[in-house]
């Protein structure tokens, strides 16, 4: 037996003043990020490296035109992975505090 199971779409994102420029650079950063991740490897990751590269030049392109062209359809990437990464280095500094003064 084969189910098949639909999301609803996520509703358009409300526009705000300054939401196209963030959104390009958000849109063009994270591959960026991956490119430099991908230059420090060893001995230029090989093909793997190159692989992350050439994937990371698609992905900016893609990001960058919905980020400009379709705005109402972008969701900050910065958004979604920032929050739980701030209540991660929150968490260890409370731990660390606890630590030290316990």
């Amino acid at each position: 037996m084969w189910l098949v199971f639909f999301r609803e779409a996520r509703p358009d994102a409300p526009p705000w003043p300054g939401r196209h420029a963030l959104a390009l650079i958000d849109a063009v950063g994270w591959p960026l990020a991956w490119i430099a991740f991908a230059s420090h490897l060893p001995a230029r990751g090989g093909l793997v490296g190159g692989f992350i590269v050439a994937l990371a030049c698609l992905c900016a392109a893609t990001r960058a035109w919905r980020a400009m062209c379709q705005n109402h359809r972008y969701f900050f990437t910065t958004w979604r992975w920032g929050k739980p990464v701030v209540w991660l280095l929150a968490l260890g500094l409370l731990l660390k505090l606890a630590l030290a003064v316990g």
